[in-house]
C-alpha cells in the first residue's frame, strides 16, 4: 500500500486538491489514492461498475444503480471530485446538486413526479405500495407548492430539499 502513495507526486496531490476545491487535505488525498488503487484491481486507471460494486456500503445502497451512472469509469481525479460532495466541508448546495443528479434519471436537468416515485421505490422496495409512494410524493410536492404535473428544475428541487438538517458526509480514514 505504501508503494501506491509513492506513485502520487506532490504536484499530483496539489492538482487533485485544486480539482476538488480543497475539500480534502493532502493526507486524505493520499489515503483516497491508496483506496482507489485497491479498487482498480486491473490497474486500468479508472474504476469500473463491478469494482464499485465490490464496496459493500455501495452495493448495499438502494440507490447504487443510480449512483453507478455517475461513477462508472471515473479516473482518480474525478473519483476524488465525486467523493468531495460527501466531505463535511462541502456546501449544502453541492450536496443538493448531487442528490438532484440522482433523481434526474434521464439527465435532462429536470425531475418529474415519475422520477421522484422511482427513487422512492428504490429506497423502499416492497415496504410500500406504489399507491403509498405516489401519495407520499404528492404530499411532499403539495407542501412545497408544486403539483404532480410539475417538472422540477435544480432551483425548484433546492427549495424543496434545502433545510438545516441535511447531512450527507463521509470521513476519509487516514492511516
Amino acid at each position: 500500500m505504501g508503494n501506491a502513495s509513492s506513485m502520487l507526486t506532490q504536484y499530483d496531490i496539489e492538482e487533485v486538491q485544486e480539482h476538488c476545491s480543497y475539500l480534502f487535505s493532502q493526507q486524505e488525498i493520499v489515503s483516497l489514492y491508496e483506496r482507489f488503487c485497491q479498487l482498480d484491481r486491473s490497474a486500468k486507471g479508472f474504476i469500473s461498475e463491478d469494482e464499485f460494486l465490490s464496496i459493500p456500503e455501495f452495493s448495499l445502497n438502494p440507490l447504487s444503480k443510480r449512483l453507478l451512472r455517475m461513477v462508472d469509469g471515473l479516473n482518480f481525479k474525478d473519483f476524488v471530485s465525486f467523493l468531495s460532495t460527501f466531505s463535511a466541508k462541502a456546501s449544502v448546495q453541492q450536496k443538493i446538486e448531487l442528490i438532484f443528479k440522482v433523481y434526474d434519471i434521464d439527465g435532462k436537468g429536470k425531475v418529474t413526479f415519475k422520477d421522484l416515485v422511482e427513487v422512492l421505490r428504490d429506497q423502499t422496495g416492497s415496504f410500500m405500495t406504489e399507491e403509498q409512494r405516489e401519495q407520499v410524493v404528492t404530499k411532499v410536492l403539495e407542501e412545497a407548492g408544486y403539483t404532480r404535473d410539475c417538472t422540477l428544475s435544480l432551483e425548484d428541487f433546492t427549495r424543496i430539499i434545502d433545510h438545516p438538517g441535511l447531512k450527507m458526509e463521509v470521513e476519509v480514514p487516514i492511516d
